[in-house]
């Protein structure tokens, strides 16, 4: 099994606003490395930051181990905590009984996460980690296009 770097970020000019995504893949002991990035018209800063991880995953060829690094504690905790796993058994309804936001993109997730071995790792926003500070940048510039597609997931109500 390949064993992967990868480093994700989410951004959005407003909140809700238009928003991208960027992702660093550096696949361990070679130098090679690949930048992705997207975005959406009108999205929020969760639903980027849940993208850039749903991407890089999706990216991935074969099952690797992955060790990924996000400045987002909402992406972070939901599967570090478990919380991932308990709102899929509780079909997407939180403990408080209200519909988990963003339901379409963590649908998503769990098969990624058992096609590949992923470590989630949180490391603190624009504070000067390279990579991190790259994922922000494409972020920020594909946010900032004009010519953005729709985000279909997204719902001014589950904002």
């Amino acid at each position: 099994m390949k064993n992967v770097t990868i480093y994700t970020d989410g951004s959005c000019l407003g909140n809700p606003g238009p928003g991208g995504w960027a992702a660093i893949l550096q696949l361990d002991g070679t130098e090679h490395r690949k930048e992705l990035c997207g975005g959406a018209r009108l999205t929020t800063n969760n639903r980027m930051e849940l993208n850039a991880v749903l991407q890089a995953l999706g990216a991935l060829r074969e099952p690797c181990a992955a060790a990924l690094y996000t400045d987002s504690q909402y992406v972070c905790h939901a599967v570090v905590k478990g919380w991932l796993w308990g709102w899929k058994r509780k079909n997407w309804v939180k403990s408080d009984k209200k519909p988990v936001k963003n339901a379409d993109l963590w649908q998503r997730l769990p098969a990624l996460l058992q096609r590949h071995d992923v470590t989630f790792h949180w490391l603190r926003g624009h504070a000067g980690h390279p990579e991190n500070e790259r994922c922000d940048e494409l972020a920020r510039a594909f946010a900032a296009r004009p010519d953005l597609p729709e985000d279909e997931g997204f719902s001014p109500e589950n904002a």
